[in-house]
């Protein structure tokens, strides 16, 4: 039978599962990950996620994104999420660039979609949502990473990844962790000691300019300062958090994971060491729903879109295959809401290894 799904689940999420079904409420965490236009996989299952499973909740859910991912939950913590996630779909597809654009043109132009993806009153929406709580995940840059020469900026990222192969806890020594968000006390990420890290809250005057900071991939955007907060460049929260790898805190709810893979890769650097990939350590009440094989070989070319698609394709042809791809998408949200309906999801939940 053809599927569109692979779910994988860590122990405690597969027992909870098998044994009580999967309930909006049951869920305290929603991660979304770095990867560029890979997110448009999870469209079809984010309109679903966004609009139809968790509408109507009350009590608080935890999103936490880095880069692309903080994005799309921002689009969640707005009144009306899949009138801001469509938002984001057309303008994400349409943005245009001439070869090798400058950083600037590329900030200016994600600048554009940003407005677009909050509208007049969004931020407003994410700061006063009844129950959903934004985490947006941030590096701010220390020594040659912080400048914006991009031989000084690829020295910096060089020394980094040199560092990283020995340990990840070096990232400390280039960039620091800082979390924006909105909850208060309640965030459960307050005792991260995995790298160093700043909590910090989100306000009317962050929230904007941490979202840009978020997705502002090195020497392909310009580095963002964040008013009123610690000095320095702030740059793409992937660096540090990839895959979002992460102690999700206390409690026994789950983490609903949308991901465009069946893997998680810690940070930026790790993506080559596949001996850095995540354990299952981190995800023991966590539920994977990513993409099948089935599905990713019905996309364009058998591939989930990536960043290169700005070279390999004319404009022309990259809407056009993006578009499919978010056609594609769909499949995912029909079945997880076909599963969770019929009552079927404990079946084709596999373990997470």
């Amino acid at each position: 039978m053809s599927t569109s799904l692979t779910l994988l689940a860590g122990p405690d999420a597969l027992r909870w599962i098998r044994e009580r079904g999967l309930r909006a409420d049951d869920v305290d965490v929603l991660p979304g990950a770095s990867g560029g236009p890979k997110w448009l996989v999870l469209a079809g299952l984010d309109r679903v996620l966004f609009g139809g499973f968790f509408r109507g909740r009350t009590r608080p859910l935890h999103l936490i994104g880095s880069s692309i991912g903080s994005w799309r939950l921002s689009c969640l913590a707005q009144k009306e999420p899949v009138a801001a996630l469509e938002r984001m779909e057309e303008a994400y597809v349409l943005q245009r660039y001439p070869p090798k654009p400058p950083p600037s043109l590329v900030s200016a132009t994600s600048d554009r979609i940003l407005d677009t993806v909050l509208g007049r009153d969004g931020v407003e929406q994410i700061l006063g949502h009844p129950w959903a709580r934004l985490h947006i995940v941030t590096a701010l840059c220390r020594g040659l990473s912080a400048f914006e020469h991009p031989r000084v900026q690829m020295m910096g990222l060089a020394l980094a990844a040199m560092t990283n192969l020995v340990s990840r806890r070096t990232l400390g020594l280039h960039m620091q962790r800082v979390i924006f968000h909105a909850a208060g006390d309640t965030s459960p990420f307050a005792g991260l000691k995995d790298l160093p890290s700043a909590h910090l809250p989100l306000t009317r005057e962050n929230l904007r300019p941490a979202l840009l900071a978020s997705g502002s991939i090195p020497l392909v955007l310009s580095g963002v300062r964040i008013p009123g907060t610690r000095p320095g460049v702030y740059r793409d929260g992937g660096i540090i958090d990839y895959h979002l790898d992460l102690d999700f805190g206390p409690g026994e709810g789950l983490v609903l994971y949308p991901h465009f893979y069946p893997y998680v890769v810690p940070g930026w650097f790790d993506k080559s060491l596949r001996w850095r990939w995540a354990r299952p350590r981190n995800f023991r009440r966590a539920l994977i729903i990513a993409p099948s094989p089935e599905l990713v070989a019905r996309l364009p070319s058998g591939r989930i879109p990536d960043r290169d698609d700005f070279v390999r394709f004319s404009d022309e042809e990259r809407i056009r295959a993006w578009r499919q791809v978010l056609s594609e998408s769909r499949r995912m949200g029909d079945e997880f809401w076909e599963l969770l309906s019929t009552g079927r999801l404990a079946e084709r939940v596999r373990p997470l290894h």
